[in-house]
């Protein structure tokens, strides 16, 4: 992938020790924000990792899971644990994919004689995007500039009460250099997507978006960092049909672009 050397004062340098990492990126990342995707990649490239794509990745298992079918769930776990086997690390843009995959498979495969030990092996192996930058690669956000001109504010989503608080998911967007950083009131409510919740209860789903965007809207804020492709959707979508105009970036592209990866600044 070609990448934008342009790179300005404050920026956190690259790192040279070579880090394995493969990709996990999810359906909703593939389907609905490829750009999220290309971020990743181009970030992790910069400071030190080898990325792999295993082509035969599709989904963990969580739409199933949430909905009751656990036996297809398990065996849609089996596959994914197959796909990243012999990988060092994989991380993921979803919040909630890496959520399943920490939390629930091995759960799932607990009593299952040829997958139980694979599946906790592949937990301790699989981190969210932005945990992984700090808590492995120990990325200091503070010299990552962004444009200070456009104010930022953060969406929580629910799944990542597994993985970080709202407070610690909060302060690593908040302590981007130069960032006018609006924080969001009732920063963990959820914004009403949750998976089929949103269908099998449209009115309750509409009403709690509209909440979360009118949030949004009293912090000022240009740019919401949601690092959840689902409710991502679900709001922008609010804020599109409410006539908002504030856009949506996962973390990864706001990094990508602030470090100059990214030839397209939308």
């Amino acid at each position: 992938m070609k990448q934008n050397k342009n790179r300005g004062a404050g920026i956190a340098p690259e790192r040279t020790d070579a880090m394995d990492v493969a990709l996990f990126v999810t359906c909703l990342t593939d389907t609905f924000a490829p750009r999220v995707g290309v971020a990743v990649v181009r970030v992790l490239r910069h400071f030190g990792c080898t990325l792999h794509f295993p082509p035969g990745q599709t989904c963990c298992g969580q739409p199933a899971y949430n909905n009751g079918f656990h036996d297809e769930a398990a065996a849609m776990g089996r596959r994914l644990i197959d796909v990243f086997e012999g990988y060092e690390r994989v991380v993921t843009p979803s919040g909630s994919c890496a959520a399943m995959v920490i939390h629930h498979l091995p759960e799932l495969l607990a009593t299952d004689p040829a997958y139980a030990e694979k599946s906790r092996s592949l937990a301790e192996r699989t981190w969210e995007f932005g945990r992984f930058l700090a808590d492995v690669l120990k990325v200091d956000f503070a010299s990552i500039r962004v444009d200070p001109s456009r104010p930022i504010t953060y969406h929580y989503s629910c799944h990542l009460r597994g993985l970080m608080s709202a407070e610690q998911a909060a302060r690593m967007v908040s302590s981007l250099g130069g960032i006018d950083y609006r924080p969001l009131e009732q920063l963990n409510q959820c914004c009403g997507f949750g998976g089929a919740f949103g269908a099998i209860y449209p009115n309750i789903s509409n009403a709690m978006a509209r909440d979360k965007l009118d949030a949004i809207r009293r912090t000022g804020a240009e740019i919401v960092i949601s690092n959840e492709a689902g409710c991502t959707m679900t709001i922008e979508g609010t804020a599109r049909r409410c006539g908002a105009s504030v856009k949506f970036k996962h973390l990864a592209e706001v990094l990508a672009e602030a470090l100059g990866l990214m030839d397209d600044q939308p």
